[in-house]
């Protein structure tokens, strides 16, 4: 195999239910698919790392199925970072350049958004991307790029997404006793966004919801950038464990009945249909209503999109969110779960389908491999932006948007 650095990217999404890895080729095209593996994810539990050394070897699984299907070698990669430890912020700074307007330049940019992430923050936790929304030059807001323009003070909005130290080191951390290297980290959903977000919905104001296994991940966008993110501690897998207890069957077996016969709406269910649903032990299986399915589920998918409008409405966020809510991850495609959601939000609300990469087999082209594909799109962004940063501080910001923190 050869070498993969350079003319390639590697992206690898450690979910609490799947582990993927995804390689595509840099060309002056653009990116072309190479290859992928898929691995069920054991060592993982709501998005964060709980048993280091099967984290790894899911991790190994999916790199190396990559690999032979790429025919090279993954040696650096960027990696997903969720859960509930991660925390958005707002904040704001500036300085003032003197009595008189003078031109601006890359140190007083520097300084105004260094006096904005200057906050405290508890030792345990970390900037994992700072984000600037807009510069203000004296009275002048919704500037997005204030460099050589004339102003007597500076300031700048941010947006900081902060994650547990220890919780960001440990995927790190399995993905390096893998075998791979990780370039960089990105908040999923963030990434996510790449790939399923259009450019109208982000400047109107829009919500995308990344429905995982252990949790539900959110970023706001507004005017083009973001305005907030944040957890709510509800996935798919919530909804597989209230189908264990509620028809007390083995989670295995819970998690296929939802896949093949669950809905969040029970009316969706024609009345009659029936299920055999496996027991526990050496207990026999039973023969139980469709409907009785769609009556678990209904409530828990009620209660994530209760609880999500609850935390955008707190945010001050929910009235921003003109172009509605975007529904993406493995989670979303519960039938049903658009209706609930609608209902729940009293907004408008889309299913993601991600944008496919060339040369893409159509089986990725799904909701729950929209962000591992986001990732490889924004790391993309990410070099180019980084190759051109002597080019002009818009490339700098560039790379500011999608760098980590520093």
């Amino acid at each position: 195999m050869g070498n993969q650095q350079g003319s390639f990217l590697t992206a690898i999404d450690v979910g609490s239910a799947k582990t993927c890895a995804l390689v595509a080729e840099v060309t002056e095209y653009g990116l072309r698919y190479r290859g992928h593996g898929i691995a069920d994810s054991r060592g993982s539990r709501k998005g964060v790392i709980v048993e280091l050394d099967k984290a790894v070897s899911s991790i190994q699984k999916a790199v190396e199925a990559a690999e032979d299907m790429a025919g090279a070698a993954v040696e650096h990669a960027i990696i997903g970072v969720g859960g509930s430890n991660i925390k958005g912020v707002n904040s704001h700074g500036g300085i003032s350049l003197g009595t008189r307007p003078r031109e601006i330049g890359r140190d007083e940019i520097k300084q105004a958004v260094e006096r904005a992430r200057a906050i405290p923050l508890p030792q345990d936790r970390e900037i994992l991307h700072l984000l600037p929304q807009e510069f203000i030059l004296d009275d002048q807001a919704g500037v997005h790029d204030p460099l050589g323009m004339m102003a007597a003070r500076l300031e700048v909005r941010v947006h900081m997404v902060t994650a547990a130290t220890s919780a960001t080191q440990n995927v790190i951390t399995a993905v390096n006793r893998a075998g791979v290297h990780v370039d960089d980290t990105v908040f999923e959903p963030l990434a996510g966004a790449d790939a399923v977000l259009r450019s109208d919905e982000r400047e109107l104001g829009v919500c995308l919801a990344d429905i995982g296994a252990g949790s539900t991940e959110l970023v706001v966008f507004q005017q083009g950038a973001v305005a907030y993110s944040g957890v709510i501690p509800v996935g798919g897998d919530h909804f597989t464990s209230d189908l264990s207890v509620g028809l007390c069957t083995p989670l295995a077996d819970a998690e296929k009945i939802k896949k093949n016969y669950g809905s969040a709406v029970v009316t969706l269910i024609p009345e009659g249909n029936e299920v055999e649903v496996p027991s526990v032990g050496d207990r026999a299986s039973r023969l139980l209503p469709q409907r009785l399915v769609a009556e678990i589920l209904e409530p828990r998918a009620r209660e994530l999109f209760e609880m999500m409008r609850e935390s955008l409405r707190q945010s001050g966020m929910f009235e921003l969110c003109l172009a509605g809510v975007v529904l993406t991850g493995g989670a979303s495609r519960l039938p049903g779960i658009f209706d609930v959601a609608e209902s729940a939000l009293r907004r408008s609300v889309r299913l993601s389908w991600p944008a496919p990469l060339a040369k893409m087999p159509s089986t990725l082209a799904e909701p729950e491999f929209a962000t591992v594909l986001g990732m490889v799109n924004y790391g993309h962004r990410a070099r180019i932006a980084r190759g051109y940063q002597e080019g002009g501080l818009g490339a700098r910001l560039k790379a500011m948007l999608v760098g980590k923190g520093a």
